[in-house]
Order: C-alpha cells, then structure tokens, then sequence
C-alpha cells in the first residue's frame, strides 16, 4: 500500500540536506532525487521540491508525462485545513480556463509598475525643461498607475488564494500592506493633482509642490520592494 502524504509531510522532502526531493501532481507524488534538474530541491531557479505542481505545470514548457516518468512514492492527501473560498464565477473561470490560474495576475502586474515609475519621471523631465506636456503626462501615469493598481491588487489577492492557498508567507506579508499603500498614496496624489492643477507648475517656491514632488517620487522605492518580493516567489533565491 503505498503512503498517503499530506502537504506538510511532503514539504520535508525538499530535497535538501541530504532528504529525496519529492513532488505531486494530481493526487500522485513522485520521487525525481535522481534528476539533476531538481539538484538541491529546486527546478530551473523556480520550483521547489515538496510542493504540489499541479497548477505549475500548466505553464511549464513540457507536458505531465515528463514528470510521471519518475518513481511513484504515494499520495497527496486533500489539506482539510485549507478551504479557499472564492466567489463561484471566479472559481468557475479558473478550473475552465488553467492558462487563467497562473498568468493574470503576472500580465496585469507590469501596468501600475511601468505607471508608477514612469510619473516621478516626467516630473522631473519637468522640472529640468519646465515643458508642460511633460507634467501632464506625468499626471496620467498616475492615474494610469491608480487604475491598474486595483487590478493588479484584485489578480494578485486571487492567485494568493488559488495557488498558495492564503498563506501568509513574508512576501506576502511586505507585498499586501505596500500594496495598498501605494493605492492609498496614489488616490491621494491623484485628487490633489485633480483639485490643484498648478500644484507643481505654479511661480514660486512652493512648499506644496516640493511635498507632492517627495510623494510621487515614493512610488520609485515602493515599487521596486513590492517587485522584488513579487518575483521570489515566481523565481526563489538559491541560499546556500
């Protein structure tokens, strides 16, 4: 009879330390130590061993029987501890289309970022030409950046939930609280720019400008930590 793992059983066959690097697919679990594509528990800087791939498959570059050609160990139970709980047409949407459980949230992710940047940008194009154009583009990177923020928040908290079933993990604890604050200082930053046009472009010194300026200059760090933490979990950092 072969064994039944549960999920956390089978994260101790990480393939690290000396222990078999073992992963599931559908409900099997499969045992590829031998393979030197999953040395030190990781394939191709993405995938770990002791996970269940059967979502991550969909998007690899080779089909299942790749992976079932390797040694049967047992079964991955169902975790009765994780219920992921998505409105029915979402959940209906995902198990209709698997290209959708991966890559929505990846595609709709690089607007707010190239948005974001882009703002502090021409702002500052601005500053050093004083050519007005340069500052109202600035203005609808911002909005573009507010826009697709929210979709990129609403596809980020449904990949959350389908594929890592909600759990707190540390990027996600630095993505979500930054994530809405960028949301929040955009909105802010938008209605301000939207109630006070002049706010930069107006003569004088100006101490609001050079406040709205440090704002929006924000967006630089907050992005880049966001995407950071973002991409570990798309492509793991290797610790020795």
């Amino acid at each position: 009879m072969m064994k039944e793992f549960t999920l956390e059983e089978l994260q101790t066959y990480n393939g690290k330390d000396g222990k078999p690097a073992y992963v599931a697919y559908e409900g099997t679990v499969y045992d590829v130590s031998a393979s030197k594509l999953w040395k030190g528990g990781l394939h191709m800087r993405r995938h770990r061993a002791g996970t269940d791939l059967t979502t991550d498959i969909q998007a690899a570059p080779h089909m299942s029987d790749l992976l079932v050609s390797f040694p049967t160990v047992g079964t991955l139970t169902k975790d009765e501890g994780v219920d992921v709980q998505l409105p029915k047409i979402v959940a209906w949407l995902l198990e209709t289309n698997p290209f959708f459980r991966r890559h929505p949230h990846p595609m709709t992710v690089h607007f707010p970022i190239v948005f974001f940047m882009a703002s502090p940008v021409f702002n500052f194009l601005y500053l050093l030409t004083r050519e007005p154009s340069f500052e109202t583009t600035a203005f609808h990177c911002l909005t573009g950046g507010m826009l697709f923020c929210v979709v990129g928040m609403v596809t980020g908290w449904v990949t959350w939930w389908y594929n890592y079933a909600g759990k707190m993990t540390r990027p996600i604890a630095v993505k979500l609280p930054l994530s809405i604050l960028l949301l929040l200082l955009s909105v802010g930053l938008f209605i301000w720019r939207l109630l006070d046009p002049m706010v930069i472009t107006a003569p004088g010194p100006g101490g609001a400008r050079f406040v709205y300026l440090a704002l929006n200059a924000a967006f630089i760090p907050l992005v880049v930590i966001v995407g950071w933490f973002g991409a570990t979990m798309t492509f793991p950092i290797e610790k020795d």
